[in-house]
């Protein structure tokens, strides 16, 4: 009999156990070589698991020679290229490779390898890693009301608890992580990861791994991506529906008929994605075909949602698949890069109705986080609307449209340009203008002191005051009001220099004795 051991049976230690049993007092145990350099390179990199890796293969050559088994090193040495790969397979390859030569059995703990086998006749020993027959070890960290567990080597374990935008940092006990332990924990998700339905490895790359593991969002990191070894387990305590959220019917018709380009905003771990899944749920049961953009995927929505990750790390592949998909709307969670504001545009553009969650601190800020990215003017036909959430409440909705008109404060008609008017949904009060102001685009809050200064008429003193004094040049002069403190004066061609004066001296004395701004025009 011969066997053959992968790098995840010699890492995990089954393999010593199964060596024990007297079923292989005649077998020949086959060490692939890839399989052993690959350990080597770990180690040579400080990585814990290729130390672990490389005992373990020096303890069952002890036990080989003490039961007489026999125990050799087959097979090609891996390039450089093959090590680089092996997160892509390369390495897995080859070892089937040295299986399938050798007639022998290939034992493993990696599900897709085992599956692999199966396919291509070779033959395989699915060794179920013991932690998948228990909890995981990180479970022990959660209680109900835990929101995320923090681990680092070297540090005592923290976890946050509360609910969303209302938790506290609590410490465990006092003894800190070591490496093992870390290393224990690191591989017990890494093989419960493995072919389970409801898991998705989001990212994997140089010391950084993000693991959407069915409810628990995992990040792991290693040297020399960071210091030590730190596993982060984020997971949802709370499933809400918009009922929960109290919110008023004129937001809930504005939902259902005119919010097309919604945002909703907010720090982070304040709710925001809680409330798109509630969105979503809301427009799947009114009939609606809704879909979504994650990475990771741990929005709580159910079955009739699919979710949709970055088609080969591209969010903009993924928007060309979802338009033959057709939805009517589309979660897009975690809008963060230039290129996911672009794809959020043009999907919109497109007609399908967008449901962006935006980190920012304040409402207006998720506006700004367009500025350079999409023309100022397009912005209002992008997003419609903004919900600021914190603390887990929706604290204020702003509504965005476009006007063409002189900006407040500013009182000349040729000044007048395209603004994006910025109002509270609630009262429909003004609350801030964005508009370009030379290169830049501004964004000019208004308070209540300014609108009224917009809206105040003239005083009639200042207009006597005026008449009296331009009566003096054109007896016959026209006096029009216009915009806000600014009067048009329409007189004889002939006397507007004598008005105006040398160097404007007289029009400015005018403007000072009757506290407005005029214009002069001639009469024909």
């Amino acid at each position: 009999m011969k066997i053959v051991l992968d790098t995840s049976v010699i890492i995990n230690g089954l393999v010593l156990k199964e060596l024990n049993q007297d079923e292989f007092e005649e077998t020949e145990i086959i060490i692939p070589k890839p399989a052993l350099d690959e350990l080597q390179a770990q180690a040579s990199k400080g990585l814990e698991i290729g130390f672990k890796g490389l005992k373990e293969l020096a303890s069952i050559r002890q036990l080989c020679s003490k039961k007489g088994l026999k125990y050799s090193v087959i097979g090609p040495m891996p390039s450089m290229e093959d090590i680089k790969l092996a997160h892509s397979g390369r390495i897995d390859s080859m070892i089937k490779d040295v299986a399938r030569s050798n007639d022998a059995t290939l034992y493993t703990s990696d599900f897709v390898l085992h599956l692999v086998c199966e396919a291509e006749g070779i033959a395989s020993k699915y060794m179920l890693p013991p932690t998948e027959q228990k909890p995981m070890m990180v479970e022990g960290f959660f209680a109900d009301d835990v929101l995320s567990v923090h681990l680092k080597e070297g540090v005592p374990p923290y976890v946050k608890k509360g609910s969303p935008g209302n938790f506290t940092l609590v410490k465990l006990n006092e003894k800190p992580l070591d490496s093992d332990r870390m290393e224990a924990i690191i591989n017990e998700i890494d093989n419960r990861s493995r072919g389970r339905n409801g898991t998705f490895i989001e990212m994997k790359m140089g010391g950084a791994t993000v693991i959407q593991l069915e409810n628990y969002r995992i990040v792991i990191a290693r040297p020399p991506f960071s210091d030590g070894k730190e596993v982060t387990i984020v997971r949802p305590i709370v499933k809400l529906t918009l009922d929960d959220y109290h919110i008023q019917p004129q937001l809930i018709e504005r939902l259902e008929k005119k919010a097309e380009g919604l945002i909703i905003a907010g720090p982070p771990g304040s709710g925001k994605s809680t409330l798109a899944s509630s969105i979503a749920e809301f427009y799947t049961r009114k009939g609606k075909v809704v879909k979504t953009f994650e990475s990771p995927r741990d929005l709580q929505v159910g079955p009739e949602i699919t979710q949709y990750g970055p088609l080969e790390g591209d969010f903009e592949k993924t928007a060309e698949i979802l338009l033959l998909v057709r939805p009517d709307y589309t979660v897009f969670d975690e809008v963060r890069k230039t290129k996911d504001f672009m794809v959020f545009a043009d999907m919109r553009l497109a007609g399908v109705g967008m449901i962006g969650v935006v980190h920012s601190s304040e409402p207006i800020d998720a506006v700004q986080r367009f500025f350079g990215r999409i023309d100022l003017g397009m912005i209002p036909h992008i997003v419609d609307t903004i919900i600021f959430v914190k603390n887990g409440d929706i604290k204020k909705v702003l509504t965005l449209n476009l006007a063409v008109r002189v900006p407040n404060g500013m009182s000349e008609e040729d000044l007048s340009r395209p603004i994006v008017e910025v109002r509270e949904f609630d009262t429909a009060k003004l609350e801030y203008e964005i508009y370009t102001y030379g290169e830049e685009k501004v964004v000019v809050p208004i308070s209540g002191r300014a609108e009224a200064n917009q809206r105040r008429p003239l005083k009639r003193r200042s207009i006597n005051a005026l008449q009296a004094i331009i009566a003096e040049y054109d007896p016959d002069a026209e006096i029009l009001h216009g915009r806000g403190n600014r009067i048009i004066l329409k007189v004889d061609r002939d006397v507007i220099p004598r008005i105006i004066g040398k160097g404007g001296e007289n029009i400015t004395k005018m403007e000072k004795a009757s506290g407005v701004r005029i214009t002069i025009e001639p009469k024909d």
